[in-house]
């Protein structure tokens, strides 16, 4: 199928589709008008990471060019600062753990959905947590904008991750073998290297959006985490 930008529907994308016309919300992947009204395209993980790891990590890797008979029609650097002045218009419930605007991390296993505030996430990655008796660690980066969400296990076995004290670039150790693991989940020294941890779809988004279409998701919270 082949898309384009049809509109904005509360700050989420909305595209659609050249064969049919059905339009589709982009932060679900459901088409929410149109002969295809109430089927969902199939979601795949893919990274949210700045420009500096992924150049690291793809040396050879190809860039979209910006064109430049669409210059004047580019949003402006600032565009995501001013965004954040725009009121948004989802209710405001009673009891919200976060402001609308409050940048989460949003992962949904098995059917069961949460959301990771991503101030927390800095501050305490790596974080480990169960999400529909799924093992998670989720590792923020050493650029403290991109974050990456793993199942941490390896060939069935459960593993404990924390943080390699002053390593630059970043690095996780297990506790069970003490192998060292790098910000592609690979163990890259240790008794596990060449182990590889599966990456977890994960939506980084705000509050007010994720709340939306994951009504009833869950709000991270340490103490919780281990139960």
């Amino acid at each position: 199928m082949d898309f384009r930008l049809w509109g904005i529907n509360n700050q989420n994308f909305i595209m659609r589709d050249e064969q049919t016309g059905s339009w589709w919300q982009q932060v679900s992947g459901e088409a929410i008008q149109g002969p295809l009204k109430g089927r969902r395209l199939a979601g795949v993980v893919h990274d949210e990471v700045s420009f500096g790891i992924w150049k690291a990590e793809h040396p050879g890797g190809r860039v979209l060019k910006a064109n430049p008979r669409q210059k004047d029609r580019y949003e402006s650097a600032d565009w995501e600062h001013r965004m954040k002045k725009v009121r948004t218009v989802t209710p405001v419930s009673k009891g919200d753990p976060f402001p609308p605007r409050t940048v989460v991390i949003g992962v949904s296993v098995n059917g069961r959905a949460k959301a990771y505030p991503f101030p927390r996430m800095r501050e305490e990655s790596p974080v480990l947590d169960t999400l529909g008796g799924v093992p998670l660690v989720l590792v923020v980066g050493d650029d403290q904008k991109s974050i990456r969400v793993f199942e941490r296990t390896l060939d069935g076995r459960r593993l404990e991750f924390l943080a390699k004290a002053g390593a630059q670039p970043l690095r996780l150790l297990d506790a069970e073998t003490g192998s060292e693991w790098d910000f592609r989940g690979r163990a890259i020294s240790g008794p596990l290297a060449g182990g590889q941890l599966t990456k977890v779809k994960a939506l980084k988004e705000y509050w007010f959006d994720w709340k939306i279409y994951q009504p009833a998701t869950a709000v991270y919270d340490r103490g919780e985490a281990f139960r």
